[in-house]
């Protein structure tokens, strides 16, 4: 993990922190907790990301019947990861892991080992590369399957908007009729102007990578073409939710979509 630079705070270890977990440095929680002392909810934001995970994943292979998952800005392994949740309901489900952070592959490659029926690869891969990610993720899944192309927390770091789209254009033009896209994005549309400033405190304070905020309006887009599941692109709390689950809305909204 020599290439991991502890002095600059990164997204995948502020969220490990806000998350609960253990693998950050001082200067992820700094700027974590000086989000935090603005926007407590940010808490929730990250929460609610990884609650919508969870259930996504169970639906679709408990019911759309989805074994393989392309799974991109994968971040620190925590509870419940993609792999984890999949080959509970199917042990032969096979997950690819990608990211380009050298503290989240060195976890992933020590942390995340899955059923003997299925497979887990981990690429070392920017989201910005779609074409090295399918290359790659190839030697794993069959792409003449159904693959669900997770991107959960992801796009909002692709700052220019119409390479965002082409970028997950690219990769859902590369997968097989019934695969699916599950993309959320941060939003301002329950907080606004507070979630506003949180971001500028993130991108001013040294925050890596920088992060854009969108509207709800421009996330549409990204599932141009695709049919929408019920209930559409809503606010991750509100997508199939869960007893157990945080019923506050929070300020990500996200979608699942199937490939006709």
């Amino acid at each position: 993990m020599s290439d991991v630079n502890s002095s600059v705070p990164h997204s995948a270890r502020i969220w490990n922190y806000w998350l609960g977990g253990k693998d950050f440095y001082p200067a992820d929680k700094a700027m974590g907790d000086q989000i935090m002392e603005f926007f407590p909810e940010i808490v929730e934001n990250a929460r609610g990301n990884r609650y919508f995970l969870c259930r996504v994943v169970r639906h679709l292979v408990a019911d759309a019947g989805v074994t393989q998952f392309l799974d991109v800005g994968t971040g620190l392994p925590t509870a419940d990861n993609t792999h984890e949740i999949a080959q509970r309901v199917d042990p032969a489900s096979r997950i690819v892991y990608v990211d380009n952070d050298p503290l989240v592959l060195a976890h992933a490659h020590a942390l995340l080992t899955g059923t003997p029926e299925g497979a887990i690869a981990y690429l070392d891969a920017d989201v910005e590369d779609p074409d090295k990610i399918l290359r790659e993720a190839a030697e794993t899944l069959d792409f003449d399957k159904p693959i669900a192309l997770v991107m959960v927390g992801i796009m909002q770091f692709v700052k220019d908007l119409d390479r965002a789209y082409a970028i997950v254009r690219r990769l859902v033009e590369a997968l097989p009729s019934g695969s699916h896209l599950v993309l959320t994005h941060p939003t301002n549309a329950v907080r606004g102007a507070r979630m506003d400033e949180a971001v500028r405190q993130w991108n001013e304070g040294g925050g890596s990578p920088e992060l854009t905020l969108r509207t709800v309006a421009e996330v549409e887009p990204f599932f141009a073409g695709l049919d929408l599941l019920d209930p559409g692109l809503v606010s991750t709390a509100d997508w199939r939710p869960d007893l157990a689950d945080d019923p506050l809305k929070v300020d990500d909204h996200g979608a699942v979509a199937r490939k006709p």
